[in-house]
């Protein structure tokens, strides 16, 4: 009961702020503990690519999210495949509606990149890749295209 009220609580703070407060926040390691989920990072990456040309969102984000881990002592879950193919997944996704898109329209429009467990990469690579030390420090390409 009580971790549900702090979710809720996170959640609606989160959708109280803006995408430069997002980044701004995360940037700054001031994101709290135990709120950064799947589809937080969806929606930040999101965010990083309404305000930047995709090369720099990639680094931007890429670099924020392996300060981020680093600051709570987990530089090891950084992941660059799966975080650089979410990215360019999202991208894409947002130039195929053909038009700009509020978070909310987006993340409407997309609910299979909301998905974590069982999501769109599980259709993409092999877990033997996405578990592979390989894949967590470099971009590999699908196995299944």
């Amino acid at each position: 009961m009580k971790a549900d009220l702090h979710n809720s609580s996170v959640l609606m703070r989160e959708r109280n702020m803006t995408g430069n407060q997002l980044i701004e926040e995360f940037e700054k390691g001031a994101t709290p503990e135990g709120s950064f989920h799947h589809a937080n990072h969806v929606r930040l990456a999101f965010e990083y690519l309404t305000r930047f040309p995709v090369l720099a969102a990639l680094e931007k984000f890429s670099r924020a999210l392996q300060g981020y881990a680093e600051a709570r002592g987990k530089a090891g879950l950084y992941h660059e495949t799966i975080t650089w193919a979410y990215l360019l997944l999202i991208r894409e996704r947002m130039a195929r509606s053909g038009q700009s898109q509020s978070w909310e329209e987006f993340a409407a429009g997309n609910p299979d990149l909301l998905v974590w467990k069982g999501g769109i990469l599980d259709r993409l690579y092999s877990k033997q890749t996405l578990e592979s030390p390989f894949a967590r420090s470099v971009f590999v390409f699908p196995d299944h295209l």
